[in-house]
């Protein structure tokens, strides 16, 4: 584990995910794992503020697909593609989705119920478990980061 941290507001959710993105570059996928309500779309929130997407992340629950456009640390243009696999019934609709174009790609990839992939997750990514802690405000942030030497 590389960090594990507990929130007490949304907003805290969101800048701690801020601080994180500072460790994020081209081609970087991050796993998000969590119950229902347990702050996965706060955490892409906070990653899409630091990287200066042009428009708020929001959940693509309906859509299972949402694309920022922002900026990488040196200033030059940055894809973010954050998936929500809530809804995803079978793998069939992430390969016709083309999902491994976007997971290989130069962009960064925020992916929500990211167990939905299971062995399709690359084997280098950031693994990020999300849980509600005692009071329903707290939340309790681990990340791990897999497969990096």
């Amino acid at each position: 584990m590389i960090e594990a941290h507990t929130t007490t507001s949304t907003e805290g959710t969101i800048s701690f995910a801020s601080a994180f993105a500072g460790n994020l570059r081209r081609g970087d996928v991050v796993a998000l794992y969590g119950d229902l309500g347990s702050g996965k779309t706060q955490f892409v929130k906070g990653v899409c503020r630091t990287l200066k997407a042009h428009t708020p992340a929001t959940s693509p629950s309906f859509v299972i697909l949402n694309r920022y456009d922002g900026v990488d640390k040196s200033g030059n243009e940055l894809l973010m593609y954050h998936f929500d696999l809530y809804r995803v019934k079978s793998l069939t609709e992430l390969y016709d989705l083309g999902y491994e174009e976007f997971l290989r790609g130069d962009g960064i990839c925020l992916v929500e119920w990211a167990e939905m992939l299971g062995d399709l997750l690359p084997e280098r990514r950031y693994d990020v478990r999300l849980s509600v802690g005692a009071d329903e405000n707290e939340r309790r942030i681990e990340i791990h980061e897999v497969g990096k030497q």
